[in-house]
């Protein structure tokens, strides 16, 4: 399967933009009469058929269209401290996308070590993985946020703070793939690599956040990151 994404597309008939049309045919090589995919990033996967090849305007015919195509039976968000060397970071966005994630959310923190996200560059990570991973829902990237304005935004789901520091709670540290349940909404708080402070902890857990682990090991932000996605995508598979 070809995967292109239009976020834009309206049946019956779609033109591809310079970029996609330039990969459609002289990359791919499709021909008039050929058959792709095209996702709008919302659920939607459009089987079509290419009506001209035009290496600048690709004409597409959408013949059917398939709605929630795989739609993930959870919903789960990411907030995440950028990491100082960017590239870990976008590693993140390509593999949670991959793995499954609905929003993801940079955040600013007490430690954060990066402070200036450009969005832009992280969009284009995104797009390129979803397209890779044949996947109709496209992850919705937030702008850098605070800590503070995140926790305390209203949520309707289960909220949890990853951290390495010791538990404030009386319930203490549980971990993240014994206290999820199949099915639920959850968002989960990854911080930077001088982890949350005290007090974004006790923030955060004044406003109803979990404390959880994801295990004993020591892991770098972008690798816990990755591993609370995947326990949170493998608990929606048993």
């Amino acid at each position: 399967m070809q995967l292109f994404y239009a976020p834009e597309i309206i049946p019956p008939f779609h033109t591809l933009s310079e970029e996609e049309s330039k990969h459609c045919v002289r990359v791919l090589r499709l021909n008039t009469g050929d058959t792709l995919y095209i996702t709008d990033g919302k659920g939607n996967l459009f089987c079509c058929e290419l009506t001209d090849a035009n290496p600048r305007r690709c004409t597409v015919r959408v013949i059917e269209t398939r709605n929630e195509w795989e739609k993930l039976p959870y919903r789960l968000i990411m907030a995440v401290a950028p990491t100082k060397n960017n590239d870990r970071f976008e590693w993140f966005l390509e593999k949670a996308t991959e793995i499954g994630v609905g929003e993801i959310v940079p955040l600013e923190t007490d430690h954060s070590e990066r402070r200036i996200f450009k969005a832009e560059r992280g969009e284009k990570i995104i797009t390129a993985a979803m397209k890779q991973s044949l996947k109709a829902y496209r992850p919705n990237l937030h702008p850098l946020t605070s800590f503070r304005t995140w926790v305390t935004t209203p949520f309707e789901g289960r909220k949890f703070i990853a951290h390495c520091d010791a538990a404030q709670s009386e319930n203490g540290k549980e971990h993240l793939a014994k206290v999820l349940k199949a099915g639920e909404t959850a968002t989960i708080l990854i911080g930077p690599e001088g982890d949350f402070s005290p007090e974004e902890i006790a923030l955060a857990l004044k406003n109803g956040f979990e404390e959880i682990t994801l295990g004993t090991q020591r892991l770098r932000t972008e690798t816990a990151a990755v591993v609370a996605t995947t326990m949170v995508a493998t608990i929606n598979a048993i």
